[in-house]
């Protein structure tokens, strides 16, 4: 049994970490007494010295009659405090650090890019060769605040071939995809709302979101997409303000939408006028394309962005937001105000590599090496009854179930033992339903050492003690 000191740090330990998770922001007021004695299992008077010596710490405040309140300014960001010492080891942001490292010993099936042999290395060089050629405003002077003009009317051009019908005006160059997240969540968002992402999604994601004092909500997801009666019940309940998604090759299922299923999603968000924000990162990988949200909506409640760090280079740093007019007006004052007018070079550099010759002909290859190391991934962890949830017409991901009883965590801490970094399915499931999951990138499976260290880890039941 903890002494009354320990029960005490207890309770002071819980709303420390609440107020540096920015959970509680300033001026919120704190649980009762008798509430927080609830949830912390303690005594009143436990929760009565707690308060008592955060009060002397002058991280709260009391106000007679009204309780403790929390004292400004707000605490830094501290993301670790999102999760528990066990997640940690694994969350979102483990799996970016173990994949980032540039260490030529690791072998990254978990990570969610191309190996740079794949990537457009010759488009790329042929681009920055053009570039010493350009004008030098192109090479010294910031760019306008939506970007360079000539790229966002490619982009226009593009968008129109999936159905989604964009002004220049309505689009806007941001430095990267997660930017435009950023830049959106910032835009749309209040502490306190609630935004939906599917389950599982992205693993970023949820990094990104907790970067924002919101509540997220997993939406259920299925081999045909979310789960539209979950995707309902979530919205009557909390009223969320936005749904971030991919509609073309699902993160990390490989999922594409229906055109059914996109209609009956698109009627049931712009019944709750829910704003989606579509990831269309992966679009360049796809076979057949998937409709679009964006087109059926007309960009009025749906968003869309992408970028081209997955297909082209991960080191020229540029992403788009598509949406209607008065929302990326109020994006370029955003934009302005947190990184003022944004480079040209990186831009200009991947228009020439779009509109360059060879790029049509560099993704059909990439597409076609993709399709085989689907297969050959496949038949390589099926002898280890790693089976597919799903298998996907397209793309680099596989998202596949675990033998019975095998936790993907403590999998993935023993294969990293052995220089295999792994992506457990938890770092993407918001409900933490996903522990016998792993997501693989085919594009990343070709050495047949990662087969051996999971089969061998597999085998040894002490290696992936919790």
């Amino acid at each position: 049994m903890p002494s009354s000191q320990t029960r005490t740090a207890f309770v002071m330990a819980q709303v420390r970490s609440q107020i540096a998770a920015r959970t509680y922001l300033p001026g919120t007021r704190l649980p009762s007494v008798r509430q927080q004695a609830r949830l912390c299992n303690v005594s009143v008077s436990t929760v009565v010295e707690a308060y008592e010596r955060l009060a002397a710490d002058n991280l709260i405040v009391a106000r007679p009659g009204a309780g403790f309140f929390v004292c400004g300014p707000v605490a830094p960001l501290d993301l670790t405090q999102h999760f528990s010492a066990k997640e940690r080891e694994v969350d979102p942001l483990w799996i970016s650090r173990q994949a980032l490292t540039a260490d030529p010993q690791l072998l990254k099936p978990g990570c969610g890019w191309l190996p740079s042999s794949w990537m457009y290395e010759d488009g790329v060089r042929k681009a920055l060769r053009k570039a010493t050629r350009a004008e030098s405003s192109l090479l010294t002077d910031y760019a306008s605040p939506y970007g360079h003009e000539d790229l966002r009317q490619f982009l226009q051009r593009r968008l129109a071939k999936t159905g989604v019908s964009a002004a220049t005006d309505q689009i806007m160059l941001t430095e990267s995809g997660t930017q435009a997240i950023d830049l959106l969540c910032r835009f749309l968002l209040q502490p306190g709302d609630c935004v939906l992402v599917d389950d599982p999604c992205y693993f970023n994601f949820h990094a990104l979101l907790r970067a924002h004092p919101v509540k997220i909500i997993g939406v259920p997801y299925t081999p045909n997409g979310p789960d539209l009666v979950a995707f309902a019940q979530l919205i009557q309940t909390y009223s969320p303000r936005i749904y971030i998604t991919n509609s073309g090759i699902h993160n990390p299922t490989g999922v594409s939408l229906t055109p059914f299923m996109t209609h009956q999603l698109l009627k049931i968000a712009e019944a709750a006028e829910l704003v989606i924000i579509e990831d269309d990162i992966f679009a360049d990988f796809e076979t057949n394309p998937a409709p679009r949200i964006a087109a059926y909506d007309g960009l009025r409640n749906v968003i869309q962005i992408g970028s081209f760090s997955k297909t082209i280079s991960a080191s020229v740093r540029c992403g788009y937001i598509a949406a209607r007019r008065e929302w990326t007006d109020g994006l370029v004052d955003l934009k302005i105000a947190t990184s003022f007018g944004g480079g040209q070079l990186a831009a200009m550099l991947l228009l020439n590599v779009l509109t360059g010759s060879g790029y049509r002909r560099h993704m059909e290859s990439v597409r076609l090496r993709l399709a085989v190391a689907m297969q050959a991934t496949l038949e390589k962890l099926a002898p280890l009854d790693i089976l597919p949830w799903h298998k996907p017409q397209a793309g680099m991901f596989l998202w596949c179930q675990l033998p019975t009883g095998i936790d993907a965590a403590a999998l993935s801490r023993a294969c990293l033992k052995e220089n295999i970094v792994l992506a457990p399915g938890n770092a993407f499931s918001e409900s933490g339903t996903a522990s016998a999951f792993l997501r693989f990138n085919v594009s990343q499976c070709n050495d047949e050492r990662i087969f051996s260290v999971l089969e061998r880890a597999l085998k040894e039941p002490a290696s992936l003690e919790l």
